[in-house]
């Protein structure tokens, strides 16, 4: 199915309704219907590749975008605008896009113009006349949709695959999963060039019909102000996002009161950020997780399955297993391994890239995701570790997220990351960095001790070290092959 078919279905159903509130105005369905028509205008004039560039802010105008490109039958290539010059210009030479649309300020954000053919500036177009009449396309399952590509966060980026029919599938697959109606309220300021913000903030909203509000940047006072403002009934954010929310000092529960969902992605949820956030506000963080190549939502914990650490059962269509990483053989339930699943959501592969996509997958067709996990009895998946990031100490597996936990249980922590030294006797010795709260000093041996006794001893940091602030990608997720840099 199409992506942008029940968009414009759900638009057409409610053209009067508010769809859309961004930083600059509000836009009724019928809005983003005209606008979108008039853009694909535009670009139908000039484009001749079959990829489109969306280099935008979060708000109206990067739905608007990726409804025109759909529109022409062409893929939209969301773009990482926190991308240094170099790796921004590789995946738009990579993509073989011939245009990008954007807006003045965010080249001035990002300081720098693309070279590409076709520049169209959203901001001087006329999205408002009346536009030529056209048939939007009909996409088949198979059709490229997006061209998704990765944080880089090790080596070049890669562009992931999805289809419409991944992308669509993954949308009715949260439906199915959470009966999220017309009348929910979305509120979020996740980037949207990023898998989470795309579907579960952008495409999900529009389609059910919902109205959904958006932050282009998260500044902790306005988040609660927007709380105040549109009684949102659906939050979602990450881990660092819901923690920095703490420090609004004027925020209670009668800001929280009409959450109904509460969602944290992108990265563990830290217990210490969970139950702080409990106690503050009475809103109970459930947790979801999927990658990219997943489309992205594969687990969604749902408010009444709660369980703390779970990111809740897959979700309908998937099916997951745990296996040994290195045989493959099946794990039993309550056991560490490898998350493998497949599904109609799971992307066709890595655009251009053969080899890595073939080892991407098992010979039975399920998608490696790298991450260490296990399944409890009922089903609920458990999210551990990176196999990449897996310390080996004296034999020993540890998960530097187990250590991180630690750390950022004591009060003066804000947050924590963690990674492996090369040792001669024991293989791998675990160092972590701390980011300290505010007004908080740092205190090396006070946190060694802190973790001596709450650790086994191969667990316990050789060092720990302060920064600032810690590396983090687009999404806030704490960047471990940055820290490992500083080792």
């Amino acid at each position: 199915m199409s992506i942008h078919w029940p968009i414009i279905r759900a638009c057409l159903k409610k053209p009067f309704s508010v769809g859309i509130v961004d930083e600059l105005r509000s836009y009724r369905r019928i809005e983003l219907l005209v606008a979108a028509m008039n853009l694909a205008s535009e670009i139908e004039r000039k484009c001749q590749s079959n990829t489109v560039g969306v280099l935008l802010p979060t708000g109206g105008l990067a739905p608007i975008a990726a409804l025109a490109v759909w529109m022409l039958g062409k893929a939209v290539v969301p773009l990482n605008y926190l991308l240094k010059p170099e790796e921004l210009q590789y995946v738009v030479d990579d993509c073989g896009t011939d245009t990008i649309i954007t807006v003045g300020p965010m080249l001035e954000f990002i300081g720098h113009t693309p070279r590409v053919k076709n520049l169209l500036r959203m901001d001087k177009s006329n999205l408002k006349g009346v536009p030529e009449p056209r048939w939007p396309a009909l996409s088949s399952d198979d059709d490229l949709g997006v061209l998704l590509y990765t944080s880089g966060t090790s080596g070049k980026p890669k562009g992931v695959v999805l289809s419409h029919g991944n992308i669509s599938s993954n949308v009715r697959q949260i439906r199915q999963w959470i009966n999220f109606g017309p009348e929910q309220v979305f509120l979020g300021c996740l980037p949207q060039f990023h898998s989470f913000g795309l579907t579960a903030l952008t495409l999900l909203p529009l389609m059910c019909g919902c109205k959904v509000v958006y932050a282009t940047k998260f500044v902790p006072p306005r988040i609660v102000k927007l709380f105040r403002e549109h009684r949102p009934t659906v939050f979602i954010a990450i881990p660092s996002m819901f923690n920095a929310l703490m420090s609004v000092k004027d925020a209670g529960p009668a800001e929280m009161s009409s959450l109904w969902c509460a969602v944290s992605g992108g990265e563990p949820l830290p217990d210490a950020v969970a139950s702080r956030f409990k106690e503050r506000f009475g809103v109970t963080i459930a947790e979801g997780y999927g990658l990219s190549e997943t489309s992205p939502v594969s687990n969604w914990c749902r408010p009444q399955e709660y369980k703390p650490h779970s990111v809740g059962p897959a979700l309908p269509g998937i099916h997951q297993i745990i296996v040994d990483p290195n045989t493959g053989a099946p794990m039993p339930a309550n056991t560490d391994g490898e998350v493998r699943m497949r599904g109609p959501n799971v992307m066709h592969g890595y655009y251009k890239l053969p080899e890595v996509t073939a080892a991407a997958f098992d010979e039975r067709g399920y998608f490696r995701t790298g991450d260490i996990g296990r399944l409890d009895e009922d089903g609920h998946l458990f999210i551990t570790g990176r196999l990449k990031e897996m310390l080996i100490i004296g034999g020993e597996n540890v998960f530097p997220r187990e250590i991180e936990e630690v750390l950022c249980a004591h009060e003066s922590v804000k947050d924590a990351g963690v990674v492996g030294v090369q040792d001669p006797m024991r293989g791998e010795l675990p160092v972590a960095f701390v980011e300290m709260k505010e007004g908080m000093s740092f205190d090396r041996q006070t946190l060694l001790t802190w973790c001596r006794g709450k650790l086994a001893g191969y667990k316990v940091p050789t060092d720990i070290r302060m920064l600032e602030a810690l590396p983090r990608n687009p999404t806030g997720k704490v960047m471990r092959r940055e820290l490992k840099k500083l080792v």
